[in-house]
């Protein structure tokens, strides 16, 4: 098998990229329900997407924080 022929595994923090790149963004929530996380650590994973050089906005939406990101990161 090449390489060329291996599917890249989609890890966790992959999953949450994809949930903050929606339109509607996720909530907190939503995020650990995807990762499986405790909230300070999708805080945390977060916390490392923006060091990287991503941008996540956050908005209350009927009282609740959702998450989105800039789909030019």
């Amino acid at each position: 098998m090449t390489k060329a022929t291996i599917a890249k595994k989609t890890n966790k923090t992959d999953k949450v990229v994809a949930l903050l790149k929606r339109q509607q963004g996720a909530s907190l929530e939503e995020l650990t329900k995807a990762t499986d996380w405790l909230p300070h650590t999708t805080r945390a994973a977060m916390t490392g997407l923006r060091k990287k050089g991503h941008v996540i906005n956050r908005a209350k939406v009927n009282g609740v924080s959702r998450y989105t990101i800039a789909t030019g990161a």
